[in-house]
């Protein structure tokens, strides 16, 4: 009996200290990820004399909006707003149906060379962007259509390309090739979770007259909601946050992350040097207007998310 009390007791204590243990790294992880955000809400609805003021620490002695109208104005809004969310959701939508399609012919169909073409896959994480940006550029500022114009050109005698620079479709061709941003490891996830499914359901399937398309669509990509909206959730925070892609690409069309890039510089040239306070909570708040749009997403996707971490791969 003495020996069990024993181990009971040490059992409780082992207990505690994880508890004890999680407690501290939840609040550790916490004080990371909100303390900026607060510190950003907090300075934004304030004036620029409450930072003379040493009482007032969080909380501003009287809210003002006068800083997002300002920043609302210099940025111009809602037209970048409405290029962003463009560029973002178009090209999510479509990278998440390409990505999708080839993890599955990842995971469940079996063809010459897959292994290798799988590890290329996987390279196109590790490539930095910095590495193909002169190519890129090349091909979208005179795109021959694959090489069709060079073709053409054999009968006609002159090349004709295209500038696709300045436009969506810098975004919306990688994605439907499968190839846009963060594609790799889009692709890993879907055929992560693609091979955990069970290969009945496919069977089934096929059994009943379904080809594997219609295999596909009506019987496994129903099943794969919460890697979608995984995939979904990642792709639109990755391209609303881009800017080493658009800035090298884009001129005219700009996006969020482009305008916050070089606000600090719009609004020295307006307010003058003699303002750094001023400047400094203006700034705050045009980071506020890029991050807002994105908390709103993940507060409503956020259940899906956390369901389909472990079914996705990701912590394989």
């Amino acid at each position: 009996m003495k020996r069990l009390s024993i181990s009971g007791h040490f059992r409780t204590i082992g207990l505690l200290a994880q508890w004890l243990l999680r407690t501290v790294l939840l609040i550790g992880i916490s004080f990371i990820i909100l303390y900026p955000l607060l510190y950003m809400a907090s300075t934004v609805f304030r004036n620029a004399s409450d930072y003379y003021d040493p009482s007032i620490v969080w909380i501003a002695s009287e809210l003002t909006l006068g800083n997002l109208i300002k920043t609302y104005q210099v940025i111009n809004f809602p037209a970048v707003f409405a290029n962003t969310a463009m560029f973002t959701f178009i090209s999510a939508g479509l990278q998440v149906f390409t990505c999708a399609l080839v993890g599955y012919g990842f995971a469940r169909f079996n063809f010459r060379f897959k292994n290798v073409l799988f590890v290329m896959v996987l390279f196109t994480i590790i490539v930095p962007m910095q590495t193909i940006i002169l190519p890129l550029y090349t091909q979208y500022r005179y795109f021959d259509f694959f090489g069709l114009s060079e073709l053409i050109a054999l009968f006609t005698g002159h090349k004709s390309t295209i500038a696709l620079t300045n436009t969506g479709w810098i975004y919306y061709l990688p994605s439907i090739l499968g190839n846009g941003i963060r594609s790799g490891l889009f692709i890993y996830i879907f055929r992560q979770f693609f091979r955990g499914l069970p290969k009945g359901l496919e069977d089934a399937a096929l059994i009943d007259g379904c080809g594997p398309f219609r295999c596909y669509f009506k019987v496994m990509l129903p099943n794969a909601v919460t890697s979608i909206v995984t995939v979904l959730l990642f792709s639109i925070v990755w391209h609303w946050n881009d800017y080493y892609f658009s800035g090298m690409l884009l001129s005219s069309k700009v996006t969020l992350s482009m305008v916050l890039a070089s606000l600090p510089a719009k609004i020295q040239d307006l307010n003058g040097f003699a303002n750094p306070v001023e400047n400094s909570i203006q700034v705050q708040a045009g980071a506020l207007m890029l991050i807002l749009p994105l908390l709103i997403i993940f507060a409503f996707g956020q259940r899906y998310f956390t369901e389909s971490i472990e079914r996705s791969g990701l912590v394989e």
